[in-house]
């Protein structure tokens, strides 16, 4: 069993990637029962610093202090051993296996597993905590809320008292972060202490005992979260004061872009997960989809790329019929897609920036001829737009699974709108993201709206979609509730139509 954590520093930590420091000189402390968070912009360093805590980087220069002692930790399992454990922001586990599997993977040391005494720990830890999870399930029938409990399920058998948490609130549902929040308060009250990296100000202040901002690789401020308040931590955050982006201007659209009729479709678990859509876009118009998780959202976006099959029903694009049509003939129709996971299916996280930034024009001209690429033109393509994205990478050869999650959105951001495509799905394209990171998308969202391309933004955040989007149809149970524009509808109404309450919204 690990000793318990009473106080745990880092001292002095510098960290060094080829041509990037992450970590300078930075210094944290957290005692039993606390909660601190670590704010930061996408690339300030915050994973880097919990990684090296968690044994998967070593620093460079520095040392952790464990209850006043000197550790090394060289490895993921000396850091359980410590008591150390750890959540990521994209999930560790295997599809193909049960929660109870994933949850001892790596645990025996033997070909031997009782996964019965493995089932019966889980469901006291979460009957303890209040995670409701089946331990027979497995991962890959999961909604990504409930694989984010897997990932929390996993610290806790382990014996963590000392849990790491990087965007933990970033894949969930409202409903579901408060749950989640709710847990870490009664794991604080128990005397386990939480480090917590998130980017939502509002979740950092009702949780959170004492803040520290990291800039730049570097520590800008240390504070007792009582003593500040979210416009002082965002100022932090970016060096800045923040305005943020809001749609201006009238509403003038164009021809019909995108077009769904009466469209079916069903989920991974062969449960019908679209019944009946019907959905219009136009020029230089942004339609929400709003929803909580689960209710098609996800089936939806696929089904318009070509990613999944209607059962019934017709989706046309830029004025063809494209219901049947490979996702590689929908992206030669005009279709850009910023899709929910941005790691695995927005990007080939092993490839090259520059390979992913002509991922889907590699074989056109001017970056091909005659099937061979033409180097120069690439590199000189792909120099502007991480120059004029802001992508930040020590160079163009940098794996793009490598960069933190803002730098991976503005490369799949800068392929996706400078192909000029007549209409956009993005699918909770903030998620994870900063908040000068956010504000960027939204005035790339809103410059191309202007250039009249049809934008379809799904997201849970109600604020973002009454900001930014012109109509808002809401979604439940794959249905879809009602269409409105963002003049008639509020916060209110929206809750009640994501609840699917129609009479209480009218």
């Amino acid at each position: 069993m690990a000793e318990k954590i009473e106080h745990l520093e880092m001292c002095g930590i510098t960290k060094r990637f080829p041509g990037v420091l992450s970590n300078r000189d930075v210094n944290i402390h957290i005692k039993a029962g606390e909660v601190l968070a670590i704010l930061g912009e996408n690339g300030a360093g915050k994973t880097t610093l919990m990684n090296i805590l968690y044994g998967l980087y070593q620093a460079d220069e520095g040392k952790i202090l464990l209850n006043g002692k000197p550790v090394k930790i060289n490895s993921p399992r000396e850091a359980i051993a410590h008591g150390i454990g750890m959540v990521h922001q994209h999930f560790m586990l295997v599809p193909t296996l049960t929660v109870s599997e994933n949850v001892i993977l790596g645990l025996s040391k033997t070909f031997l597993v009782d996964l019965k005494t493995a089932a019966q720990r889980i469901q006291e830890i979460t009957d303890t905590y209040g995670l409701a999870i089946n331990p027979d399930a497995y991962v890959w029938q999961l909604s990504v809320g409930e694989q984010q409990r897997v990932e929390i399920i996993k610290a806790l058998y382990r014996g963590a008292n000392l849990l790491i948490l990087d965007e933990p609130t970033a894949v969930l549902t409202p409903q579901e972060s408060n749950e989640l929040i709710q847990l870490l308060r009664n794991m604080s009250a128990q005397g386990n202490s939480i480090i917590l990296i998130s980017h939502k100000l509002h979740e950092v202040m009702a949780l959170s005992d004492r803040v520290t901002v990291l800039r730049d690789g570097e520590v800008c401020a240390d504070v007792l979260t009582r003593d500040t308040s979210q416009e002082a931590l965002a100022q932090l955050m970016v060096g800045r004061e923040m305005a943020p982006c809001r749609r201006e201007g009238m509403f003038s659209p164009g021809k019909t872009v995108l077009e769904l009729q009466d469209v079916f479709a069903h989920g991974d678990k062969g449960t019908e997960a679209l019944a009946g859509v019907s959905l219009t876009i136009r020029e230089g118009e942004i339609l929400g989809i709003a929803g909580v998780s689960g209710n098609g959202q996800k089936e939806l976006a696929e089904v318009i790329a070509g990613l999944r099959k209607l059962s019934k029903g017709r989706i046309s694009l830029n004025g063809k019929d494209c219901t049947k049509m490979s996702p590689a003939r929908i992206i030669q129709q005009g279709l850009g897609y910023i899709p929910e996971d941005r790691l695995h299916v927005g990007t080939l996280p092993s490839f090259s920036i520059w390979e992913n930034l002509i991922l889907k024009d590699h074989h056109l001209p001017p970056f091909a001829k005659r099937l061979l690429l033409q180097n120069r033109v690439i590199m000189s393509h792909s120099s502007s737009l991480v120059e004029k994205y802001g992508i930040k990478t020590p160079n163009l050869e940098t794996p793009t699974g490598r960069l933190s999650g803002g730098n991976i959105q503005r490369v799949i951001l800068a392929r996706e709108i400078t192909r000029s495509p007549v209409a956009l799905v993005a699918a909770y394209p903030t998620r994870g993201l900063d908040i000068g990171a956010t504000e960027y998308l939204h005035s790339k969202l809103l410059e191309a709206r202007g250039n009249g391309i049809g934008i379809m933004l799904i997201s849970e955040d109600l604020e973002e979609l009454l900001s930014i989007c012109d109509n808002i149809a809401v979604l439940y149970e794959g249905r879809v509730m009602k269409v409105m524009s963002v003049e008639e509808t509020d916060e209110r109404i929206l809750g009640l139509l994501m609840a699917g309450i129609a009479e209480e919204a009218s």
